[in-house]
C-alpha cells in the first residue's frame, strides 16, 4: 500500500530553504544570513514578553485587538481593515488559498521571496516570474506577464533577496494598469529601512479594492522568533482572509511584545540608523575588494562575485563558514554568483571584513 498521495502541485514544491545557522566547529558562529535586527530586540518588547509568562495557560485574543488598536493608532488606519498572521508568510498563504485555483496563476518578479511561490503552488496554481532590470522589479515586465488566468501578483519593495527598491510612483503606475480582478499583495517587510515614507502605500491604496499591504515585526522590531505579521486592505478582502485564518494565530507573548515594540521609538530609530550606516560601510568595503554590491534599501547587502576574482560565490560562502561566519548563498534564488550579508553589529561586520579580506 502506498498510502495517501498529495496533489501534484504539492509534490512539485521545493521546500523553503532558510539561511544557514550553523558552522562546523563553532558553537556560536557569527550569523549574518537571515536579515535579523543587529541590535536585538527592543527592551520594552522584551519586558512585555517576560510579563506575559503568567498568561501562558490562556488562549490569545483571536482578533489581537490590543495590537489592532495600537497599529491603527500609530499608522492612522481603520482597525477593522487589519488582519494578523504568524509572520507575513501566513498572510501570503491565506491570500493564495483564497484567490488562486488550479489552472490560474500568480505573477512575481524574477528574484522573488521563495514563500510566495510555495503558497501559490500549494493552492494548485502556476507561477510566472517576470524578468527584472538590474536586479530590480521591472513594472512593465510584470504587467506584460499578467494574463487572463492571473489572479494574484506579488511585489516586495524593498525586495528580498536583492535589497533593491523602486520608487513608489512605479508601484502606483503598476497598480493603475493592473486588472481590478487581480489581487495585488504589496510586501513591505523592509520598508522602514528605505528612504521613502513607509506609510505612503496606505494612503495610496486607501480606496483600492484589490490591494493588501503587508508588514512584519520580524525585521525592524527584532521579533523574528515570535512570528507576528499584519496586513491592511479593503474590508471585502480582509473579511475573506479572516474566514480561513486559523484561530489564535498570534500568541499572547507575541502580541504583548509587538505592542510594546511599537511604542519604543528610540529602539526603532537606532535600528534604522544602524542599518543605513552598516549597508554604507558594506558597500564601500565590498567595492574595495572588487566585488559588486547591489544598491540596497534594507538591513542587508547582496553582492555579485565577478568571475575575474577567481573565486566562486560558493567558495566564498564556504570559506567564511570555515572561519565561523555565516552569510547567505543565493543559488536557490537563481543568483548563483551572488551572496547576501546582513548588517550585523559593528564587531560582527569587522570580523566579516577581516575574514573576507583574508579569503580574497
Amino acid at each position: 500500500m502506498s498510502g495517501p498521495i498529495p496533489k501534484a502541485t504539492i509534490a512539485g514544491i521545493e521546500p523553503y530553504k532558510p539561511g544557514k545557522a550553523k558552522a562546523e566547529g563553532f558553537a556560536k558562529p557569527i550569523k549574518l544570513s537571515a536579515n535579523e535586527n543587529a541590535l536585538g530586540v527592543s527592551p520594552r518588547a522584551a519586558a512585555a514578553y517576560r510579563d506575559a509568562v503568567g498568561a501562558l495557560h490562556q488562549y490569545p485574543d483571536p482578533r489581537s485587538n490590543t495590537l489592532r488598536e495600537a497599529i491603527a493608532k500609530k499608522h492612522d488606519l481603520d482597525p477593522a481593515r487589519l488582519i494578523f498572521g504568524t509572520g507575513s508568510d501566513e498572510i501570503f498563504s491565506m491570500a493564495c488559498q483564497a484567490y488562486l485555483s488550479p489552472g490560474e496563476n500568480m505573477v512575481q518578479p524574477q528574484y522573488a521571496f521563495a514563500a510566495w511561490a510555495i503558497a501559490a503552488r500549494a493552492a494548485g496554481a502556476d507561477v510566472i516570474s517576470a524578468q527584472e532590470k538590474d536586479y530590480a522589479v521591472d513594472v512593465d515586465a510584470m504587467l506584460a506577464a499578467v494574463n487572463d488566468q492571473t489572479r494574484v501578483v506579488f511585489i516586495a519593495n524593498p525586495a528580498n533577496p536583492t535589497g533593491t527598491a523602486i520608487p513608489i510612483s512605479e508601484i502606483k503606475r503598476f497598480h493603475e494598469r493592473l486588472p481590478e480582478n487581480v489581487l495585488f499583495v504589496y510586501d513591505c517587510a523592509y520598508v522602514e529601512f528605505g528612504d521613502e515614507d513607509g506609510d505612503a502605500a496606505f494612503a495610496m491604496f486607501a480606496d483600492a479594492p484589490n490591494v493588501i499591504v503587508t508588514r512584519t515585526f520580524s525585521k525592524l522590531y527584532g521579533l523574528a522568533a515570535l512570528r507576528v505579521g499584519w496586513a491592511y486592505g479593503p474590508s471585502a478582502i480582509i473579511d475573506v482572509l479572516n474566514t480561513i485564518r486559523l484561530p489564535f494565530n498570534v500568541s499572547v507573548p507575541g502580541e504583548a511584545a509587538a505592542v510594546a515594540g511599537l511604542e519604543d521609538e528610540e529602539f526603532v530609530e537606532a535600528s534604522i540608523a544602524h542599518a543605513k550606516r552598516g549597508r554604507g560601510r558594506l558597500n564601500q568595503f565590498l567595492s574595495g575588494l572588487g566585488l559588486d554590491p547591489i544598491p540596497s534599501a534594507t538591513n542587508f547587502v547582496t553582492f555579485r562575485v565577478p568571475v575575474k576574482l577567481g573565486r566562486s560565490a560558493g567558495e566564498i560562502e564556504a570559506g567564511l563558514a570555515a572561519s565561523g561566519i555565516i552569510i547567505r548563498g543565493l543559488e536557490n534564488y537563481g543568483m548563483p554568483d551572488c551572496l547576501r550579508v546582513t548588517v550585523g553589529t559593528d564587531e560582527e561586520l569587522s570580523a566579516f571584513e577581516l575574514a573576507l579580506r583574508g579569503l580574497l
